[in-house]
């Protein structure tokens, strides 16, 4: 059956966090991406929740009781073909489908204005979306086009009405959407969103958000389960990563930007599982409590949007490109990394991974990363209070050093000491130092490139085989492809026009680019990886230079 203008009031699950004010904020899409007033926060901040958090989920509802309203309603299954569906009111659907049946929609055209009077609503249930799906309906979308033009309007909703504990199970609600282009300009307006349960498959969209806590990927309390394949994701606002996930969210042949904010973030056991994306993320934007700059963000807010344990964040193939601040960051959570023969470039003098208090409180900072296959470059910091568990396997080289000198974007230290950090390196594996490092325990049968530097582990200087096997690498398996004095220049081409180009330790080379190739000035002793890449960020040169 389907009508004009149904509103359907039923009451919403509400959960035992559901009864309290927000207590945390995120950085980008924080818990609180959605929340706000007008003006998309309710601290003035795009996309800030009560509590400041970074573009994700919102605050607590003021009501148990949700209305719904479409300017369409689909109660029943049915199949419709080319269709226009609109809205101009307030805390209006375009097109709600509240059904336990199989509906099935080819080429709309959903157009969506008017803006939202609540944020929670359309943060947690999906209010004054383009099209919002519940009640346990199987839609299947294909082609056409979202666009909505509004404060709170999403684009499309998956709302599964579980008891708002993260990925319990819900009343099996699920979106599939394939070939569809989505576009939303206001504040708290995401992609594709899933929230309590929902399910969200989706195939080849072209998604690009503009407004402050807008995700491409967004989730929110609740959680669910999300699945894209291929598309591309794009955000152009504050608190906007191209993923922000309560939820487990995963995604293959993807190309993932975030033009001001993180890429991606986690929220409390959330979880992300790239396989062959494209992750590019330019954070210019500090957003609720944030207090660093970063690609990848783990953290708990501790607003009740997403339950407390360990989230997860892995990465298989393809490339992650951080153009400003760390590539991970970690703090207030507890979570796993696992890197597999990605493809990491930072560009900017950002630090490889930090484990440190951030803006939030009420949980730890602790990382297990694990990288096989892998090469990793730049800094790893430890805050002094936090824990990282580092594992290098199957031939992977890091080139970094370890260390808790740390000094937050805002200019306010953080950590003078390092905290607790386990090295494993697994046979065939290799760390290239670039500093001074320190550790509390060392492990496996790897190798070390020492570089003139000292690792300290457990506070005493290490000498090569008094733990495990690990040795000091032989100079062949770390041989220079250049080696200059200090304040010597060199010249290196590249394989066409440089564009870009990286250094992997800050202050041992000046570096700069004319036509096709860089030039390097050698400024203090030690060992850089420097890359090249084109406009279109692919690899046209690598060099190891070291500078005596």
């Amino acid at each position: 059956m389907i009508t004009a203008a149904l509103v359907l009031s039923l009451a919403a699950p509400v959960s035992a966090a559901d009864t309290g004010g927000m207590t945390g904020g995120f950085p980008g899409e924080m818990s609180g991406e959605g929340s706000g007033t007008m003006n998309g926060a309710p601290e003035g901040t795009p996309g800030e929740m009560p509590g400041g958090n970074p573009g994700g989920p919102g605050g607590q509802p003021s009501s148990g009781n949700v209305t719904w309203s479409g300017a369409e309603t689909i109660s029943s299954s049915v199949t419709e073909e080319g269709k226009t569906y609109s809205s101009e009111n307030a805390d209006e659907n375009a097109l709600l489908v509240d059904t336990t049946g199989s509906v099935t929609i080819t080429d709309p055209t959903v157009i969506k204005t008017g803006g939202s009077s609540a944020s929670d609503n359309y943060s947690f249930y999906g209010i004054n979306s383009g099209v919002m799906v519940k009640g346990g309906a199987n839609v299947t979308i294909t082609g056409g086009t979202v666009n909505t033009e509004a404060e709170g309007a999403n684009g499309v909703f998956s709302y599964g009405a579980n008891s708002g504990q993260t990925n319990a199970t819900g009343d099996g609600t699920t979106v599939n959407i394939t070939d569809t282009v989505i576009t939303t300009t206001g504040n708290g307006s995401g992609g594709i969103m899933t929230t309590y349960g929902g399910s969200t498959n989706a195939k080849n969209l072209t998604v690009e958000t503009s407004g402050g806590s807008s995700a491409p990927i967004r989730t929110d309390r609740g959680g669910g389960w999300v699945t894209v394949e291929g598309g591309t994701y794009t955000s152009n606002g504050q608190g906007s990563p191209a993923i922000y996930s309560t939820a487990d969210v995963k995604v293959s042949d993807a190309v993932l930007t975030s033009n001001k904010s993180e890429g991606v973030v986690i929220e409390g056991t959330g979880s992300i599982a790239l396989e062959n994306c494209e992750l590019v993320a330019n954070n210019t934007a500090l957003n609720g409590n944030a207090q660093f700059y970063d690609t990848v963000m783990i953290y708990q807010s501790m607003s009740g949007d997403a339950s407390s344990g360990t989230s997860s964040f892995s990465m298989t193939g393809g490339k992650l490109i951080s153009k400003n601040g760390d590539t991970f960051h970690v703090t207030n959570t507890e979570c796993t990394i696992d890197l597999t023969n990605v493809s990491i470039t930072n560009s900017s003098d950002g630090a490889l991974i930090s484990v440190c208090d951030d803006g939030w409180s009420g949980g730890t900072n602790k990382a297990t990363l694990s990288a096989s296959q892998q090469t990793l470059d730049g800094d790893i910091l430890v805050g002094d209070d936090s824990e990282l568990d580092l594992a290098l396997s199957d031939g992977s080289i890091l080139t970094g050093r370890i260390f808790g000198s740390i000094t937050n974007d805002k200019g306010t230290v953080v950590s003078t000491e390092t905290g607790t950090a386990d090295v494993t390196l697994e046979e065939g594996t290799l760390w290239v130092l670039t500093g001074d490092s320190y550790v509390t325990s060392l492990s496996g049968s790897g190798k070390i490139n020492y570089n003139g530097y000292t690792v300290y582990v457990d506070g005493k200087a290490y000498s090569a085989g008094a733990i495990g096997s690990i040795t000091e690498s032989e100079e062949a398996s770390v041989k220079p492809d250049k080696t200059i004095k200090v304040g010597r220049k060199i010249k290196l081409k590249a394989d066409g026009k440089v564009e870009e180009f990286t250094v992997s330790q800050e202050g041992i080379v000046k570096a700069s680019k004319n036509g096709k190739r860089v030039i390097v000035k050698g400024r203090k002793s030690g060992t850089v990886t420097v890359k090249a890449y084109d406009k279109h960020g692919e690899e046209i040169g690598s060099w190891v230079i070291l500078v005596k």
